[in-house]
């Protein structure tokens, strides 16, 4: 069975993004190239959220050739939205229908895992209905003060288990959680 594995950068106090929307404060340097390049290596199936989902094809099918261009362009994209009209970025599946059973049954499929990158407000509802696998948190070492919490409308306890942890020279963790 293929695993779903969310993906999210968050600040030290618990945000993936500020007050206003801003993402100036992640740390993105050749170790997170690195990690990135080996977490889409890893997977053939990415799934996105309406407002990530725009904000990655607004980027991505103009950005300069590399290894993480070619995958996040060529992989074949789930995007959840009730809203969208069409998803155009190339490779892009338009899903208006409900989320819990369209993950059930694409984990049921053939092939490699599925990520999660951003959304977190599917990855938080996913989360909830046992849909995740594994969670990557990418700790940076940053305290925003307030902005969208990373675990959004987390009705019940969950307890994970940390299974791994990488420490970047820049001071950003990965946490490797799984379901407990």
């Amino acid at each position: 069975m293929r695993k779903v594995i969310v993906s999210n950068l968050m600040s030290l106090d618990g945000f993936f993004e500020g007050p206003n929307h801003e993402l100036d404060w992640f740390v993105v340097d050749e170790e997170f190239f690195a990690y990135a390049r080996d977490m889409l290596r890893g997977v053939d199936t990415i799934v996105f959220g309406r407002k990530t989902y725009q904000h990655m094809a607004d980027y991505w099918p103009s950005a300069p050739a590399d290894e993480i261009a070619d995958q996040m362009n060529n992989l074949p994209k789930i995007v959840f939205s009730r809203t969208l009209e069409s998803a155009e970025w190339q490779n892009s599946t338009l899903v208006k229908s409900d989320a819990i059973a369209e993950i059930s049954k694409l984990k049921q499929l053939p092939g490699k895992d599925m990520v999660i990158l951003g959304s977190a407000s599917l990855a938080s509802f996913l989360l909830q209905q046992g849909l995740i696998d594994e969670y990557r948190v990418i700790l940076n070492p940053v305290l925003l003060g307030s902005g969208r919490p990373l675990f959004q409308d987390v009705k019940q306890r969950l307890r994970l288990k940390l299974s791994r942890t990488k420490l970047f020279g820049s001071g950003v963790v990965v946490l490797y959680y799984q379901s407990a």
